[in-house]
């Protein structure tokens, strides 16, 4: 689950910290770590401290997407800001409190990152003056298109990782006939019950139908009972089937999240695959190793639809809030391969940069992972994210409960859209 789906509130302490550091340093930047992932932070600006010799300050809020709006609309804001997600930083631009990048950026950009368009659109918003801009830059990336299983497992049942979806289909059905259980999947997570399906709705949109569709979807620009939307509701539905999901259809809104992946490790297994994002681990059972106990695989794309290999994901963007030349300085930093190997040595850090050394990993894992990203056609944003907090933390999570309790994929999908209707 991604920071944006989360909902804090910051404490005077935090804010004045904000507001003095704005005062003291040369560049002040603001972001969503705090803790050991502010450590981190810290390590890669230490490289920019040094080689700039420009006094830097970050300071980390859980609160800061609420903070940066405050702290913009005050006149003090920090020089740059960290965006969780793209749909806060849009609007922002277009109330004119981000600066739009250094022309040639953009170049930069589609030259060096995997799948380069993809991040020059999530970041190029409208601005105040009704022009488009570049205005984020994408600089730390999670990826969501993976499949968990036991090698072990597997290999004692004979099953081979599937490369297209028509094999992955072909192997959910092979284990089903053999009388196992292919998928563990859960919706349940408290208050936001329903986020997981919309994470596979996307994916399967992604696979059913070409990158500008999804962004029409995503806009609203077609319809959210649009067939083609309805289509990968249903796609993921044939997942949740009775024969294909651990406990049958009827337990997966009520099972957590967390606790739907513990099924692989079961003995004999419960079930055979998980789909989850990156930060899935954190739940497997203590001591569980990645690589030997457990591993993954990406969501494949289906081979007869040419649409190449599409993944789904989310990711930091770096814009700037109060403009000085010091910030297009940084800007230019992020685009250096040792920027990214910086955090690509420590922990949680993917890039789409080509132009990286896979060995600076510090994690294997992570560099596997990294593969899937920069073997992605298309990335595509979390498209929950960026949708109105009504909808995209709202009715699309309760209507994914409803639709995995029976309930008709055209219905949900039409309840779905009449609450668009009824916040805009």
């Amino acid at each position: 689950m991604t920071t944006t789906k989360l909902n804090f509130y910051l404490g005077a302490a935090t804010a004045a910290l904000i507001a003095g550091g704005a005062n003291a340093a040369d560049l002040t930047i603001a972001g969503p770590w705090t803790g050991a992932d502010e450590q981190q932070v810290q390590n890669v600006l230490d490289i920019f401290r040094e080689q700039s010799g420009l006094d830097v300050s970050y300071v980390g809020s859980d609160s800061f997407e609420q903070q940066i709006v405050i702290d913009a609309e005050a006149g003090a804001a920090p020089n740059i800001a960290v965006f969780p997600q793209p749909g806060l930083a849009s609007d922002m631009a277009s109330r004119g409190f981000l600066a739009p990048l250094k022309d040639g950026t953009a170049d930069w950009i589609r030259e060096n990152y995997a799948a380069g368009q993809s991040w020059v659109d999530l970041g190029t918003y409208e601005g105040q003056d009704g022009n488009e801009d570049l205005y984020g830059f994408f600089y730390k990336v999670d990826v969501k298109s993976l499949v968990w299983y036991s090698p072990e497992t597997f290999e004692d049942a004979g099953y081979d990782v599937p490369e297209t979806m028509e094999d992955l289909k072909a192997l959910t059905e092979e284990i089903a006939a053999n009388g196992e259980t292919p998928w563990c999947i859960g919706l349940g997570s408290g208050g936001a019950t329903g986020w997981p399906a919309t994470d596979w709705v996307e994916d399967m949109m992604l696979r059913t139908q070409s990158p500008d569709v999804y962004d029409q979807w995503v806009a609203n620009e077609i319809p959210f009972n649009d067939e083609r939307v309805v289509g990968a509701i249903e796609e993921f539905g044939w997942f949740i089937q009775d024969a294909h999901v651990a406990g049958g259809k009827g337990a997966v809104a009520s099972t957590d999240f967390r606790d739907s992946p513990k099924g692989l490790f079961s003995s004999p297994p419960q079930c055979y695959m998980h789909r989850q994002a990156s930060f899935i681990p954190a739940f497997f059972p203590e001591g569980t190793e990645v690589g030997v106990d457990v591993d993954f695989f990406y969501f494949p794309a289906y081979a007869d639809k040419d649409l190449g290999a599409p993944v789904l994901g989310a990711g930091t963007l770096w814009a700037i809030t109060n403009e000085n030349d010091a910030a297009h300085q940084f800007i230019e930093f992020l685009q250096s391969v040792e920027a990214h190997e910086a955090w690509m040595a420590q922990k949680g850090f993917l890039t789409p940069h080509k132009g990286v050394n896979p060995d600076a990993f510090g994690d294997p894992t992570l560099r596997k992972m990294n593969e899937i990203l920069l073997g992605a056609t298309t990335f595509r944003f979390d498209g929950s994210d960026l949708m109105p907090g009504a909808v995209g933390a709202g009715s699309f999570w309760t209507g994914m409960v409803d639709y995995a309790g029976g309930k008709p994929a055209e219905q949900v999908a039409q309840e779905i859209q009449d609450s668009w209707d009824n916040n805009k």
